[in-house]
């Protein structure tokens, strides 16, 4: 498998296209939908799917462009199914001083939960990693994770919108995330890509957790 990384949206948010032998999966596609279907359609390949790390404003602003080119089923954890359409929950509420339009998205996801999936040709475990918000998930394939905005390099994620709880992303980065091998790569919601090793031993938020 290849990882792309697109970085999209005002607040630079990465989109990933996961590209197997011979189909597409696409990781929170959360800004500027026309660019994320020419990418897909330079890899020649079908799309089998959209995955949701958490259904903020910033990682759902694509999804209905993306369903709508490719009739494709997006999922979500059960605790934010109903963000896509809820702009207090999915926090574009919230940044309407900035300039920022709400965002609603119209497509229906369906409710992925934690355990092995397999969606196509993709294999996968989810984790649910609550904390940055309730239902965030964590995708792990293989040798390399993708988290969302629980853990970045160098960094946790914002516990201060919508049922964001620093204790529990703590919590999350400590029984999920750490227990993964040391090497796996981790791709995160926002910035450049980490290991789980690399994180334990520079990460300034993780010290109490080696």
């Amino acid at each position: 498998m290849k990882v792309h990384s697109y970085s999209l949206g005002i607040v630079e948010t990465n989109c990933y296209i996961i590209e197997g032998d011979e189909e597409l999966l696409v990781i929170d596609p959360g800004d500027n939908g026309q660019f994320i279907n020419e990418r897909i359609k330079k890899f020649n390949k079908k799309l089998s799917g959209i995955l949701l790390t958490h259904a903020h404003f910033d990682h759902i602003g694509g999804v209905d462009d993306v369903v709508n080119a490719h009739g494709v089923d997006v999922y979500v954890h059960k605790e934010e199914k109903s963000w896509l359409t809820d702009t207090v929950k999915n926090g574009s509420k919230k940044f309407e001083a900035y300039q920022l339009p709400p965002v609603v998205q119209h497509t229906i996801p369906l409710v992925i939960g934690e355990g092995q999936h397999k969606i196509g040709e993709f294999e996968f475990e989810a984790l649910h990693t609550p904390g940055h918000s309730p239902g965030s998930l964590s995708f792990v394939f293989g040798d390399f994770a993708v988290v969302g905005d629980t853990l970045f390099k160098g960094g946790i994620g914002r516990t201060d919108l919508y049922k964001g709880d620093t204790e529990t992303l703590m919590s999350s980065i400590e029984d999920k995330l750490l227990e993964l091998d040391p090497n796996t790569t981790i791709f995160p919601g926002h910035g450049p890509e980490s290991t789980i090793s690399e994180e334990e031993m520079t990460n300034p938020y993780l010290n109490g957790f080696n």
